[in-house]
């Protein structure tokens, strides 16, 4: 699968955050979110592993009971089924990859 960069497709996955599934595949899938300042990403969680970076910006991710100053350039795995949440400090950009691909994400 190929994608070519452009703006449109994102949808709201909560308030102050979109998201885009850029390509996917039999196993994994690559998603873009954008993240507004103070927008909190709810608490919650799901099968699938999750594997991010992020781009640009500042959040605070907290996987399990563990909190994290997240920078660009620093990244983390989420595994499936452990609840996690994020408060956007700043506008950010992350890119994250799920396994196996998120059926509701396609």
């Amino acid at each position: 699968m190929y994608a070519k960069s452009d703006a449109s497709g994102y949808v709201v996955a909560a308030p102050g955050i979109l998201r885009k599934t850029l390509v996917h595949g039999d196993h994994t899938m690559m998603t873009r979110f954008l993240l507004t300042k103070g927008a909190l990403l709810p608490r919650h969680s799901h099968p699938e592993e999750q594997t991010g970076c992020l781009i640009s910006g500042h959040m605070i991710l907290t996987i399990g009971n563990d909190a994290y100053e997240i920078h660009p350039g620093d990244s983390w795995t989420i595994p499936g089924n452990v609840e996690h949440h994020a408060k956007i400090v700043e506008d950010s950009v992350a890119l994250e990859v799920f396994s196996p691909p998120r059926g509701d994400y396609r």
